[in-house]
């Protein structure tokens, strides 16, 4: 395991490095984080209590929305990409030879940056919003922990969803439709947009079952103190529920990959 914790620091190391892309993330987070913020303000005062939340704990919905948007990989996982220029240009092949794990050492690096993405772009634009609105924060100390360990199993759930965007290309040899299907999909059913407790009738019952909603909805409502007791423990087990199938899938879905694999150039 001191490889992939070695694999987890290195990720955070390089991602710190781009200073100028983490500057510019926090100021675009921010930025939308006022737009959503005020029409959110708008939406409430006309419907107050929409969705089960009052307005503090809808504007703490958004502000965590931006907070959390890179971490989770709500738009985009990170190392997708990554993932599908080495199986285009057959690097894969080298990666198969190494004496590591391929979803693991993947998933340490995704959570790699999944650590500096919360310190770098994610604690700023809480910071403003908490400054420039009146937000819900926790009554309780410990919720704060059982929030980052809800944010840890919707990361992982993240990765497992790319994984499998990734591994497409082993297939369709370009990984883009599959992208752009996987980051609307993130975007709509996370919660990004509207929070899935607003959504209507069977649409919102198919939502708040998908995975996506393990990313965003459920480790704010954890924030927002929603679940508690045994109903916490329920989410943690949606959240690692989803992180374990999707992981299992990952795993077939490379097996199945790596046993037809054809390298590109021979």
């Amino acid at each position: 395991m001191r490889l992939y914790a070695a694999v987890a620091a290195g990720a955070f190391r390089r991602y710190a490095t781009y200073r100028v892309a983490t500057a510019a993330g926090v100021f675009t987070n921010t930025v939308f984080g006022f737009v959503l913020a005020y029409t959110y303000i708008a939406l409430w005062a006309e419907r107050p209590g929409l969705g089960g939340y009052d307005q503090a704990q809808a504007l703490t919905f958004v502000w965590l929305g931006q907070a959390m948007l890179a971490v989770c990989g709500l738009m985009a996982g990170g190392v997708e990409e990554e993932i599908i220029e080495r199986i285009r240009t057959g690097d894969i092949a080298v990666d198969l030879q190494r004496p590591a794990d391929l979803q693991l050492w993947w998933l340490s690096a995704s959570l790699g940056r999944a650590a500096f993405l919360l310190l770098g772009r994610g604690v700023a634009p809480m910071a403003v919003g908490a400054l420039a609105f009146d937000l819900a924060l926790p009554a309780h100390p410990l919720t704060w922990p059982a929030f980052l360990l809800s944010v840890l199993l919707g990361a992982v759930v993240s990765f497992a969803i790319w994984y499998l965007v990734a591994l497409s290309a082993f297939w369709l040899m370009d990984g883009a439709g599959a992208v752009q299907v996987a980051w609307l999909s993130g975007l709509f059913f996370s919660g990004m947009l509207l929070p899935l407790t607003v959504f209507p009738g069977g649409l919102g019952d198919l939502a708040r079952v998908l995975p996506w909603s393990t990313m965003l909805q459920v480790p704010v409502d954890v924030f927002l103190e929603k679940h508690t007791g045994w109903a916490l423990a329920r989410a943690y087990a949606f959240q690692a529920g989803w992180a374990v199938l999707l992981l299992a899938a990952g795993r077939l879905l490379q097996s199945a990959a790596t046993r037809r694999v054809v390298v590109q150039g021979g």
